[in-house]
């Protein structure tokens, strides 16, 4: 029998980095997007709509700037590229939830996929992984709905220096990073994604930086890193 109350308990527990680090980017977003000009209602309604952090930035960047809705659709599948890599890895433990597919599908940020791929193999006793899964995207759904909900409110009632507001999303990726770390205790992924991110950077177009170190990053690490049952690289 599933134990709705446990798998709750545990997935908040699972989700309090993501909960600290959501309210203070989702509050960042919300002054952002009042110190742009626009309504204060986009950031609920985005937060829903789309929910993606990264995304939601690049769009409220690009219509203060006056962007077309083509220009927007472009760059948006651009930068959200890397759920591709973030589907197929855990496209198994997705495909085997039933009726939370969709909604596991349409919820995998960043901060959710960090969480759900460093869930351990064998879980305590009486929590249901297809559960644990869903409460971890929705808590981590509501916690940025709930940032951007406060970021607005401040941003227009309380007047504000946004200078350097669009870090908190690079500061909230370290953090997940360093988490996961020490979580799964396998740095090499992590060393080979800076090193190339790193180089793309240095030699690509800024347009294929993203794309290029995902999928450089990708293959290096299928060719170094072992794979159980398959002969490895370097």
């Amino acid at each position: 029998m599933k134990n709705y109350g446990k798998t709750f308990v545990a997935a908040f527990r699972y989700s309090i980095p993501v909960l600290l680090g959501f309210l203070a980017l989702g509050a960042a977003y919300g002054l952002v997007l009042i110190d742009a000009g626009l309504p204060w209602w986009l950031a609920p309604v985005s937060c829903v709509v789309i929910f993606a952090g990264a995304g939601q930035f690049l769009a409220v960047v690009m219509l203060a700037a006056g962007a077309g809705l083509a220009e927007l659709f472009i760059a948006e599948i651009v930068l959200n590229a890397r759920h591709i890599a973030y589907g197929i890895s855990l496209h198994r433990r997705i495909g085997e939830t039933g009726c939370f597919k969709w909604y596991l599908i349409y919820a995998l940020v960043d901060e959710t996929f960090a969480l759900i791929s460093s869930l351990p193999e064998e879980l305590e006793p009486d929590l249901d992984r297809t559960l644990l899964m869903f409460f971890i995207a929705a808590l981590d759904q509501v916690y940025w709905i709930c940032g951007a909900l406060i970021g607005v409110a401040a941003g227009s009632l309380i007047p504000f220096n946004f200078e350097g507001v669009g870090f908190a999303l690079t500061s909230l990726f370290v953090v997940l990073m360093v988490e996961q770390i020490r979580r799964v205790k396998k740095p090499g992924p992590f060393v080979i994604a800076a090193l190339v991110s790193t180089l793309a950077v240095i030699v690509l177009p800024s347009r294929f930086t993203l794309p290029g170190s995902l999928i450089l990053s990708i293959a290096l690490a299928q060719y170094v890193m072992p794979v159980p049952g398959k002969d490895r690289g370097l």
